[in-house]
This record gives C-alpha cells, structure tokens and sequence, in this order.
C-alpha cells in the first residue's frame, strides 16, 4: 500500500478535506439512503461517512489497513492490507473508500469482500477518476496511488465475481485549497454532473455480490455413494 496517504486525518480538517467530505457523503446517501438493522463496515478510511448510517444499522464497522493505521479514530479496528477480521456471511454492506488505489493487490480484498458479504449483500466502491482533476494532484488522498476509468473499475469488481448495479461520478469542485474558492461547491458539483460527467473527481460504483458467478456452468451436484453388500 502506498504510504503517501499517511495524512488522511489532516486532509478531512482541511478546507478541500471538509469539502470532499460534504460532497461524497451526500452522493453516498444518494446510493444508500437507509440501512435499517443492517451489519456495515468501511474498509479503508471510512470515519468520515460512517455516520450516515450509524444511527439506524445494527451495527457500522471502521476497518483500517496498517499503513492507514497511524491517526485512526477509535473504535477503528487495525487489520492486513488484503484480510478482513471477520467471519464469512457476517456483513450486509460494505464501503470501500481510500483501499483499492492503495492496496497491491486490489483483487485479494475484493475477494475477501465477497467473503463477508452475506449472499444478498452490497458493495459501494469510491476510487479517484483517472479523468478528474484530483488525482491530477499530489496534496490529496485521491492524487495518490491508482486512479481508475469506469471500465476499469467495473471489470475489476466483476472479475471479483461482483455484478455492477450502477455508478456515478462525483467530486466535479477543483482540489482548491482555500475556504473561500471552495465556496461554490454546489454550483460546481451540479454542473459538472450536468455537462462534465466524465470528469468528476472520483467513481462511486455500487456492486452486488454475484452467488451464481461462484459456481461453474453447467456443474453437476455430486453423487452420494452408498455401499451395497455384494
């Protein structure tokens, strides 16, 4: 995992951090309004979104990688880059957000999202846009390890044995640094997804977990053998 993102915690007090925040946490609602009596965690650095549904799931889960460790808000709990701590069929969603353009091998913690997830469960994967603005620039978590396309993002949670429902971009205000150019956050994010879509800052994709892709076509249940006397 790239530990450029060592500043995760300073970035959310920051002007573009507290901007970033607003806007995603608002897109996220958008995909996930209610989550009544449902078992969540976010993988990756999750304290700033969690909220949205702390008050009406059963219970919200902040898993953190080591190298993100440094600076995590308790009750976060510290975990391998690619092994959750967690035992199958135990959660019914999940949040990616600051892992998949961190982690060396994004296909392993995909895998073991599939493994957790209960078989109806849901994935909302966020990773920076190759296309926007902020991974374009080194002074922010999205800037920093691998930005996807939308295609890319998309045959990466399906080789993960994960069916894409739908996605969006989001983040379309430029990384400013200052309180007063980032005033008009709104007016950029509604423009943006008005006549810029292929450029927002990053790609929320909301993804299902895919039983039957775990099965092999055309597989035949397995005989049971009963001794006979000759």
């Amino acid at each position: 995992m790239s530990h450029e993102v060592h500043a995760l915690p300073a970035f959310y007090a920051s002007p573009p951090g507290e901007a970033a925040s607003r806007v995603l946490a608002t897109a996220l609602a958008g995909f996930w309004p209610l989550l009544p009596g449902m078992a969540v965690a976010a993988v990756g650095w999750g304290a700033p979104y969690l909220p949205l549904w702390r008050g009406q799931a059963e219970r919200c889960l902040s898993l953190v990688p080591e190298p993100l460790a440094d600076g995590a808000i308790p009750p976060a709990a510290v975990m391998p880059e690619a092994s959750l701590p967690l035992p199958d069929l135990s959660l019914d969603r999940i949040l990616l957000i600051h892992a998949l353009e961190h982690v060396e091998r994004p296909d392993a913690l995909l895998r073991e999202c599939w493994r957790v997830l209960r078989d109806d469960g849901r994935l909302l994967v966020v990773v920076p846009n190759r296309l926007g603005w902020w991974s374009l620039t080194d002074h922010t978590p999205f800037g920093q390890g691998r930005p996807y396309s939308r295609g890319q993002i998309t045959r990466l949670l399906r080789s993960r044995l994960f069916a894409v429902e739908r996605s969006a971009p989001a983040l379309f205000v430029p990384p400013f640094s200052s309180r007063w150019a980032l005033a008009g956050t709104g007016l950029w994010e509604a423009a943006g997804h008005r006549a810029f879509g292929r450029f927002g800052g990053v790609i929320i994709a909301e993804a299902r977990k895919d039983v039957f892709g775990a099965v092999p076509t055309g597989a035949v249940p397995a005989r049971r053998m009963v001794e006979v006397p000759a």
